[in-house]
């Protein structure tokens, strides 16, 4: 009898984790504030985008693998807007003393996309961004839908897949 009892709880386990493989929590970025790179305060719940996707991607003038991620998707970035809709926010954990670095580097290399700083990393430890470049995808509702780290030369086209995808009202895997 015991035994039948352990097989039944095991079934009803193993039924609920299947029932758990593929579901994914959506979440919504929290309110934090931040600094546009001319120092104007900016918060975080105005990270918005008219109901079309948003890529965010925290990085630092001292990463070489988050800057050759910007570059990269600054090259596409354009098109991607056109075709899609995307916005994208990159935001800077940079501190104080290489904050000064973000204007330049911005200019030198050309972005459009929308750069914040967090110098505090206040919103970095709110999004639980751990090594960097960190890059999400919120859906046109502001929600988490995927999340990447680092930096590998064709990531941007699975990126922008995820993008087309969520425009064609798809799940993202």
């Amino acid at each position: 009898m015991q035994s039948i009892r352990i097989l039944v709880l095991l079934f009803f386990i193993s039924v609920a984790s299947f029932a758990q493989v593929g579901v994914f929590t959506y979440k919504k970025i929290p309110t934090v504030k931040l600094k546009t790179v001319k120092g104007w305060p900016f918060t975080s719940d105005s990270i918005t985008n008219q109901g079309k996707p948003i890529i965010i991607s925290f990085w630092a003038t001292w990463c070489k693998p988050c800057v050759r991620e910007l570059t990269t998707i600054a090259d596409v970035y354009d098109d991607w807007v056109d075709e899609t809709g995307v916005k994208m926010y990159a935001i800077s954990i940079d501190d104080s003393r290489s904050m000064t670095l973000v204007a330049p580097m911005i200019s030198g290399k050309g972005w459009d996309f929308t750069v914040l700083l967090d110098p505090n990393s206040d919103f970095k430890r709110a999004m639980n961004v751990g090594p960097i470049p960190h890059t999400f995808l919120l859906n046109g509702k502001g929600e988490v839908v995927f999340q990447h780290t680092s930096f590998a030369e064709g990531d941007e086209l699975g990126l922008i897949d995820m993008v087309r995808k969520l425009n064609r009202g798809e799940e993202v895997k």
